[in-house]
């Protein structure tokens, strides 16, 4: 435990910056003041800011050397009016950090300053991500496409946790988070008055039998062993009590783990949804938003990183779940680790009445510390 201590003023530091920005949230792709507040952290402590092609987000690297590890905090908010009485609640009305992103940062910024005063033991490049518009599932593709991962052997990200204890580090192998997939449905039939609904074609009808339908694809065609979720969130028509509307909309979320399985479900939705609306001598459109794959641990990382949080945390083998999380596109170039930090709430992620504990900021900077002193011993000694 002694070896990861950190300066109270340091912790206070954060704790501060962390209510600031819980304070001050902004959307995905706006976060403009949360980027400059970030920039003049980091500039203070002479942590070189990386000049890549962002509109929103830094790039900064602490040491010197050829070889680099990245760390990675998003910093984004939720279109959410904040319930809680904090007295450093959101002042944005209908904006909240909701999802813990403020920690995240302050979490990482905390880091920056700890990995800056031992610069000259560090050998490497650390690489410091903080990304934008995590929510949306853009913020990850725009970094990789401004060189943001260039050069890196490897990544390391983290999400709090709002059921482990404070003091808890939840890291696995394999499958942590989900694959993420949305859709848009679009059902034509034909609009006419709801007296007299043999003159039209009711969509609605349809788009009912589509609700109910692919229900069933997951209790009867994936294993029960197979996580699989679909939610359809979004259900929109007609404008009126006495008119039967000419097209519907369904908007919703599929959620995987496995490549096989996540096609198989696509085949069978889409089979589904034109079956019903061919039934009905109706027609429709199906859009497939771009999501992002699960996040899959990487074997050998992600258990010397659990050794390296042992020295000052509980490390448990957390749950999967099947939220998901755009630093699995990380994955996809490099190896990485991701991991949760207990936070411990009454309330989950994206709950109004979210909250974290400040003092689980001592071992979210911890963690990406432990992390880089982890990897350096894996890559390049």
């Amino acid at each position: 435990m002694e070896k990861y201590n950190l300066p109270e003023k340091l912790i206070q530091e954060m704790t501060e910056i962390r209510q600031y920005l819980h304070r001050n949230p902004e959307l995905s792709g706006k976060e403009y003041k949360t980027t400059e507040f970030i920039k003049e952290f980091l500039s203070k402590r002479n942590i070189k800011i990386l000049p890549l092609d962002l509109n929103t987000g830094v790039v900064a690297e602490v040491g010197e050397g050829e070889k680099i590890i990245a760390l990675r905090a998003d910093i984004d908010a939720l279109p959410i009016r904040e319930a809680t009485d904090l007295p450093y609640r959101s002042v944005n009305d209908g904006v909240m950090h909701a999802c813990g992103h403020d920690f995240h940062t302050a979490s990482l910024l905390g880091a920056a300053a700890a990995l800056k005063e031992m610069e000259e033991e560090l050998k490497i490049r650390v690489r410091l991500i903080f990304q934008p518009s995590e929510e949306v599932n853009s913020g990850a593709h725009e970094i990789i496409e401004a060189g943001g991962l260039e050069g890196a052997a490897a990544i390391v990200g983290f999400h709090n946790k709002p059921d482990l204890p404070v003091g808890t580090i939840g890291i696995k192998e394999g499958p942590l988070m989900a694959a993420v997939d949305k859709f848009e449905v679009t059902i034509r039939g034909t609009g006419t008055h709801a007296a007299a609904p043999h003159n039209g074609n009711d969509p609605l009808i349809t788009a009912v039998q589509i609700v109910n339908g692919v229900q069933a694809i997951v209790s009867r065609h994936v294993s029960p062993l197979e996580s699989t979720v679909i939610s359809i969130t979004r259900i929109e028509g007609g404008n009126t009590w006495n008119v039967i509307p000419e097209t519907v909309e369904l908007e919703g979320t599929m959620r995987t783990y496995s490549k096989t399985v996540q096609e198989k479900i696509k085949g069978m939705f889409t089979h589904i949804v034109e079956g019903y609306t061919s039934a009905f001598g109706q027609e429709c459109e199906i859009v497939w938003g771009e999501g992002h794959p699960s996040v899959d641990n990487d074997k050998e990382l992600a258990n010397i990183v659990k050794e390296e949080a042992k020295k000052f945390a509980e490390v448990v083998i957390p749950e999967v779940t099947l939220g998901g999380e755009d630093f699995s596109l990380y994955m996809q170039k490099i190896p990485g680790v991701f991991a949760f930090i207990g936070t411990r709430s009454p309330y989950e992620w994206h709950h109004p009445k979210f909250l974290v504990r400040d003092e689980a900021l001592f071992y979210g900077i911890n963690y990406y510390i432990a992390s880089v002193k982890a990897l350096i011993k894996k890559f390049y000694i």
